[in-house]
């Protein structure tokens, strides 16, 4: 009698063999790992290494809570050491995950009664994919800021008339110029929450610019990748 046996894709607890990597841009990736036992809540992320590498790095969790699969979105640093490498593992290949760690993620107190205002600028859209999906009846907008359009990393999954597409280096977008910009230039509703991700300098002139339009801290959540 032949017995067929299941590929394995979790060893232990905290090793995941990868199932998919997701080509986005020349730079910009999706890696797919099975979902398992893992539990977390949209907007948090987690430790991840290459198995016999000494180095670990964090990544917003992209999926939604109910996803089947456990995906990061990924930049390559040019001339880095850990995003490369993990543009280049296989199917199969094994990754250490710790984790999920973080309360950044949605305001439940406030989720039925104002509106979500994401920001985000390059990967920093990462964890709004995992809340966007996770909450398909929310009321939000995403304030995506880019340099070129190709770099509105799976826009397909938004609704249309809730993404505004900010590109600095490119005329093809919502809005031509920074995401600051656009908010230099835009009034929002009294209710509404706002959250920030992406890079440091990003957040603290968008907080700047909230703060002058009257929105006090406790509107706006903060995520800094660098």
């Amino acid at each position: 009698m032949t017995i067929s046996m299941k590929p394995e894709i979790q060893i232990d607890s905290n090793f995941y063999r990868v199932l998919d990597i997701r080509i986005l841009t020349d730079s910009t990736f999706v890696l797919k790992l099975p979902k398992s036992r893992f539990k977390f809540e949209a907007g948090q992320h987690i430790s991840l290494s290459i198995k016999d590498d000494y180095q670990s790095r964090e990544y917003s969790i992209y999926s939604a809570e109910e996803e089947d699969n456990l995906e990061i979105l990924v930049k390559e640093v040019e001339g880095g050491y850990f995003s490369p490498k993990l543009k280049h593992l296989k199917k199969g290949d094994l990754v250490e995950i710790h984790g999920p760690f973080g309360k950044f993620g949605l305001d439940k107190k406030r989720r039925d009664t104002h509106k979500h205002v994401f920001i985000a600028s390059g990967t920093g859209i990462a964890p709004f994919h995992s809340i966007i999906k996770s909450n398909p009846e929310l009321d939000y907008q995403l304030i995506h800021g880019v340099r070129f359009v190709n770099e509105a990393y799976e826009k397909h999954e938004y609704h249309e008339d809730k993404l505004v597409l900010c590109a600095s280096r490119d005329d093809s977008g919502d809005f031509k110029g920074r995401v600051t910009d656009y908010l230099k230039q835009t009034e929002f509703e009294k209710d509404t929450s706002f959250y920030l991700c992406g890079n440091s300098d990003m957040i603290f002139d968008a907080m700047e610019i909230l703060k002058e339009k009257g929105f006090e801290r406790d509107n706006v959540n903060v995520e800094v990748y660098f």
